[in-house]
């Protein structure tokens, strides 16, 4: 499938450290890549995309901008960078959404699918080195489920659903990802797209990897598994084994993936390859409006398509999202909006000056925040610093200029041309 252009990085003098992650399951600080990696010179990352509809909303884009700021801490720390990210092009809700409004689902996806090209082209977000559709998928999903049903760790229903086993056993255990216990993850099944009561199933947690073709809905050929279509989590365990292997070195997205979604992934690629899945978890905080998170299905959406309609800088929309650590929640105002673009102004009139205070100083500091978990507001606060203070450096303001562009990606100019 598509991506998006990639827009250009300023290098910048010397590396950063190797940044220190939050893992989910280990509740820990983490190198990510470790020192035990084979290949230090490399950092792969695997973030799940959109199903798309209602897109882009500030939940995504934090999610997004989050994990664009990682890869960007890594390539200033030397690393080579390869990331990989799907698209969830059919699913029950794209289905269910386009029942509503009357639009044929490929169509619904593929317009949703460019807005989002074109939102994050915007926010200049550096697009992944592979991303992969569903629906261009489904060979290797189907080969994949064929595996999980022939070493036991999958098994068909009378109607043709096959599903996983989650007694299989695996390194990590099923529910070491969240933490969760049996009960709780029983319920949030329920409320995030499972199926706990459906008959016939071994255990309530049991999740679909193939569901058999119904009348009325799309379906492809499945080899041996018969007509249908991918389940949602073995969707995204098929590619990242196939483009990145295992295991790989951050898992990433929001904190409502934890489970089911990203314990599911981790069971089914481990189940396939006896290694486990990644080696960080990384999860975003999530985004509220009014007291509420921001979902889809409550339809409290800020959409970036809409604030870029609206004349709002992307730079500004950057600096609401990164002024909040990645992993915190937080609701957004429109006095969030007012304090970036003030941010930004001052930003940008800070690196126009001639001569400025010395930015070595703000570039250790801005590395030195980020290596610490991505903490963005720190280090927008050195560059404020910076800003507020006086000084006779002439190559200071290209320097801070390159550094805001590198690190946070936003663009500042540097005259009033």
């Amino acid at each position: 499938m598509k991506s998006w252009a990639r827009p250009s990085i300023p290098q910048l003098p010397g590396h950063n450290d190797i940044p220190r992650l939050y893992d989910t399951p280990s509740r820990r600080l983490l190198p990510v890549p470790s020192a035990q990696d084979g290949d230090q010179g490399t950092a792969n990352l695997y973030v799940c995309g959109i199903t798309p509809y209602d897109a882009t909303h500030l939940g995504h884009a934090a999610t997004y901008v989050a994990f664009d700021t990682l890869q960007r801490v890594w390539l200033d720390a030397g690393l080579d960078v390869r990331y990989v990210q799907n698209i969830t092009d059919v699913d029950d809700p794209l289905l269910e959404r386009a029942n509503e409004t009357g639009v044929d689902w490929r169509d619904l996806a593929e317009s949703q699918i460019e807005l989002f090209r074109t939102d994050m082209t915007a926010l200049r977000a550096l697009p992944p080195n592979d991303y992969i559709g569903a629906v261009e998928s489904i060979p290797l999903v189907t080969d994949a489920v064929e595996r999980l049903v022939g070493n036991g760790a999958a098994y068909r229903l009378d109607n043709g659903d096959v599903y996983y086993r989650v007694t299989t056993d695996t390194k990590p255990a099923f529910g070491e990802i969240s933490g969760y216990d049996h009960d709780t993850m029983t319920k949030l099944f329920a409320e995030r797209g499972g199926d706990p009561d459906t008959p016939g199933k071994e255990d309530p947690l049991d999740s679909l990897l193939w569901r058999a073709a119904r009348d009325g809905e799309p379906f492809w050929p499945g080899g041996t598994l018969g007509d249908g279509r991918p389940g949602w989590h073995i969707e995204c365990a098929a590619i990242a084994l196939k483009y990145l292997g295992t295991p790989i070195d951050v898992q990433g997205g929001g904190s409502d993936l934890k489970f089911p979604h990203h314990e599911m992934c981790a069971a089914s690629a481990a189940a396939l390859t006896g290694v486990p899945f990644a080696d960080a978890y990384v999860h975003t905080g999530m985004v509220g409006l009014d007291g509420e998170k921001m979902s889809k299905s409550l339809g409290n959406l800020v959409l970036v398509s809409q604030l870029l309609k609206d004349g709002i800088d992307p730079g500004a929309i950057r600096l609401v999202l990164l002024a909040h650590h990645y992993r915190s929640d937080w609701t957004f105002t429109p006095a969030a909006l007012d304090e970036a673009n003030g941010r930004l102004d001052r930003w940008a009139d800070a690196v126009r000056r001639p001569h400025a205070a010395p930015a070595t100083d703000v570039l250790a500091a801005v590395r030195s925040a980020l290596a610490d978990d991505l903490d963005t507001p720190a280090a927008l606060s050195a560059v404020d610093r910076w800003a507020a203070t006086d000084g006779d450096d002439a190559g200071s303001p290209a320097l801070v200029r390159d550094l805001v562009d590198a690190l946070f990606g936003v663009a500042l100019r540097s005259s009033t041309a």
